[in-house]
C-alpha cells in the first residue's frame, strides 16, 4: 500500500516493538519522518537505527506515556528538532501480567498500571500533542484500541475497560477536534502474532497450543493477524485518501467479531 506522507512528521508511542514498530515502518516507507517514543530507550534507539540504516528518517525519544512531564518534554523536543507534528499514533499499551484471573482476584496494582498506560496514556499524550496540531494545519490521530474494548472478554477486566475507554475517547475527540482540522480514529486489532505473543500461540513443538487452536477456530480466516496488517489499517487512516473519516473504529480481526464459524 502506497500513500503520500512526504514531509509529514509522525509520533508513534510504543514504536520499538510489535505492532508499533510495524506502524513505524509503514509510515517511513510512505515518506513520513517518524519519532519513536518508547519507555524502553535502548530498544527505541535500535529500532530507529534500523530505519535510518535502511534510508528512512527516524528519531527515538525515551518517554513514559503515563507521565505528564515526560510527554510534554517529548513534544517540546520534537517541535524543537522537527518543527511540527502532523500524525500521532497512540499505540503504547500493556496487558495483564502473569495469570489471568476474575475481577474479585484482580490486583489493584495491575488494574492501575494498565489503566494508567492504556487509557490515561492516550489522554496525556494527546493533550500534549494537540495544541501543536491546532497551531499548524491540523493533523491525524489514530488510537490503538482492541476488539477486547468492543466485545468484552473474560479474565482481563482492566484491559477490557481501558480499551473500551479508548474506543469511546476516540469518538469524543473526533467530535471535539474534527471541525478544527484534526481527524481522530481508532484501530481495534484482534489476536495478532508478535514476538510478545508467540508463546501464547505456539507450543514447544512449533504447533498451535490447544488454547490457540480453540481461539483460532472462532476466527473465519483461521489465523492470527500480522503486525503489518494492523499497520496498513493505520496507514490508511492517516492517508490523504481518508480525509472524510472521523470518529470510526476500524476493526482488523479476521472476522472474529463478525460472528463465529459454525458447522451447524
Amino acid at each position: 500500500m502506497k500513500v503520500n506522507l512526504n514531509e509529514q512528521v509522525a509520533l508513534v508511542t510504543g514504536g520499538a516493538h510489535g505492532i508499533g514498530n510495524a506502524i513505524v515502518h509503514a509510515l517511513v516507507d510512505n515518506g513520513a519522518h517518524v519519532v519513536i517514543v518508547d519507555i524502553d530507550a535502548e530498544a527505541g534507539e535500535e529500532a530507529a537505527r534500523k530505519v535510518v540504516d535502511a534510508g528512512g528518517t527516524c528519531l527515538s525519544l525515551a518517554g513514559d506515556v503515563s507521565d505528564v512531564k515526560q510527554m510534554e518534554n517529548v513534544v517540546e523536543q520534537v517541535m524543537g528538532q522537527l518543527g511540527r507534528i502532523n500524525i500521532l499514533i497512540n499505540n503504547a499499551g500493556i496487558n495483564t501480567r502473569g495469570d489471568r484471573v476474575p475481577i474479585h482476584e484482580y490486583s489493584l496494582e495491575d488494574w492501575q498500571s494498565i489503566m494508567q498506560v492504556d487509557l490515561t496514556g492516550v489522554f496525556i499524550t494527546s493533550r500534549a500533542v494537540i495544541p501543536t496540531m491546532l497551531k499548524g494545519s491540523g493533523g491525524r490521530i489514530v488510537n490503538i484500541s482492541s476488539i477486547a474494548g468492543l466485545v468484552p472478554l473474560r479474565l482481563q477486566s482492566a484491559y477490557v475497560a481501558a480499551k473500551a475507554g479508548v474506543a469511546n475517547l476516540t469518538k469524543s475527540m473526533a467530535i471535539e477536534l474534527g471541525g478544527q482540522g484534526i481527524l481522530v480514529n481508532a484501530v481495534a486489532p484482534g489476536s495478532t502474532l508478535t514476538r510478545g505473543t508467540e508463546a501464547l500461540f505456539y507450543g514447544p513443538d512449533g504447533a498451535y497450543t490447544e488454547n490457540a487452536a480453540s481461539l483460532l477456530s472462532h476466527i473465519p480466516l483461521g489465523r492470527p493477524g500480522k503486525p503489518e496488517e494492523i499497520a496498513h489499517a493505520v496507514l490508511f487512516l492517516v492517508s490523504p485518501e481518508a480525509s472524510y473519516i472521523n470518529g470510526t473504529i476500524l476493526v482488523v480481526d479476521g472476522g472474529w467479531t463478525a460472528g463465529y464459524v459454525r458447522d451447524w
